[in-house]
C-alpha cells in the first residue's frame, strides 16, 4: 500500500457529483485538494509516493524536489502537464487515462459542426431581437446554411477519437479525409492524404492530434491560406496546435469562414488572446471531455491505474 496519496486538483474531475471513497482506501494518508497553485505543489506533495493531477503542471524541477514520489497519475488522456522524461529519469511511473472521453469529444465536434452548418445561435438571436416579426422578408441569408451531405470532413489525428469522428461524419453523408503516417483499417471510406492536402480539401477541419513538438503550431498562416474561404476549423485537441495570432488574422481577413475552439494556448485565456475578439469564432472552456459519463469512466480508470501500480503491474504507462 502507498504511504501517502495526493490529488492536486480534484475539482476538475469531481466538482461534487462523483465519489472519492474508493480512492481513499488506497493509502493510509489521502489528501484531495480541489485546486493547487504552482507555489503550493511542493508543500502539498511532500512525502507523497502517489500524486494525481489533471491540469497542475509537474515540470522536471518539481519532480526532482519530490524524492518520495513513485507514481504520477494524470487524470486525462493528454499528459503534457507532466515532464514524462524527467519522471522516468527519477524512476517515477506516469500513467494516463485513454479513451474515456471519446464519445463526449465526438459529440462536441459535431455540436460545433452543426453550429456552423445550421446557424442556430445566430438565427435564435435574430428572432429574439424581433427581426423576424419586423420583416416580411426576414433574411436567412446573412449566415450561410449548409447540408453536411457531400461536404468534406478533414481530420488531423486519426486515433480512437478521430476514427469515431469519421464514423459519425460518414453516417451524415460526409466525405472523410485524414492525414496519417500509415492508412488505418476502418469500415467506412477514407481518403488518406497529406496534411496540406487535408487543409485544402476540408469544408470542416477537425484537429484531434496530441501536442508534440511536431504538432505545435501546426495551424499557421501558410496552412490557413490553403483552406477554402468557406471552411471551418475545429480544435478539440490542445491549444498550442494552433497559432492563435495567425488564426485571428485569418478570421478577420475572411481567409476561412469560422473557427470553434474548445482549447487555447493559455487556459483560462488572458484578455490579450486575439481570438476573444475575432469575428466568427466560438470558444468553449475546454469541456469536451467533461460529461458526467466520461468523468465517471475517468474516475474508474484512474483508480484502476493506481491499483495496478500498487500490485506491481502498472497500466496505461506513458513513460516506460
Amino acid at each position: 500500500m502507498a504511504k501517502k496519496l495526493v490529488v492536486l486538483d480534484g475539482f476538475t474531475l469531481n466538482p461534487g457529483d462523483l465519489s472519492w471513497d474508493e480512492l481513499r482506501t488506497l493509502a493510509p494518508v489521502v489528501e484531495i485538494h480541489e485546486r493547487t497553485t504552482p507555489d503550493q505543489v511542493l508543500s502539498r506533495a511532500a512525502g507523497a509516493d502517489i500524486l494525481l493531477t489533471n491540469k497542475v503542471r509537474l515540470p522536471a524541477e518539481t519532480i526532482a524536489g519530490l524524492p518520495d514520489l513513485k507514481y504520477i497519475g494524470v487524470l486525462a488522456t493528454g499528459f503534457d502537464v507532466v515532464d514524462a522524461r524527467a519522471a522516468r529519469e527519477h524512476g517515477v511511473v506516469v500513467s494516463n487515462v485513454p479513451a474515456y472521453s471519446t464519445n463526449s469529444v465526438v459529440q462536441l465536434v459535431f455540436g460545433f459542426i452543426l453550429h456552423w452548418a445550421c446557424g442556430i445561435a445566430h438565427h435564435s438571436a435574430k428572432v429574439r431581437s424581433g427581426a423576424w416579426s419586423k420583416s416580411a422578408d426576414f433574411a436567412f441569408w446573412d449566415f450561410p446554411l449548409h447540408e453536411l451531405e457531400g461536404k468534406t470532413l478533414g481530420i488531423i489525428g486519426f486515433g480512437r477519437i478521430g476514427q469515431q469522428v469519421g464514423r459519425v461524419g460518414h453516417a451524415l453523408g460526409m466525405r472523410i479525409a485524414a492525414a496519417v503516417r500509415s492508412p488505418k483499417n476502418v469500415e467506412y471510406p477514407v481518403s488518406f492524404i497529406s496534411i496540406d492536402e487535408v487543409f485544402a480539401a476540408s469544408d470542416f477541419l477537425s484537429l484531434l492530434c496530441p501536442l508534440t513538438e511536431e504538432t505545435r503550431g501546426l495551424v499557421n498562416a501558410s496552412r490557413l491560406r490553403l483552406m477554402k474561404p468557406s471552411a471551418y476549423l475545429i480544435n478539440t485537441s490542445r491549444g498550442p496546435v494552433v497559432n492563435e495570432v495567425d488564426l485571428a488574422a485569418a478570421l478577420e481577413a475572411g481567409t476561412i469562414a469560422g473557427a470553434a475552439m474548445d482549447v487555447l494556448s493559455a487556459e483560462p485565456p488572458p484578455p490579450s488572446n486575439p481570438l476573444l475578439t475575432s469575428k466568427n469564432s466560438v470558444i468553449t472552456p475546454h469541456y469536451a471531455w467533461a460529461t458526467v459519463e466520461a468523468r465517471t469512466r475517468l474516475m474508474g480508470t484512474a483508480i484502476s491505474n493506481v491499483q495496478a501500480f500498487l500490485k506491481g503491474e502498472p497500466q496505461n504507462v506513458v513513460n516506460p
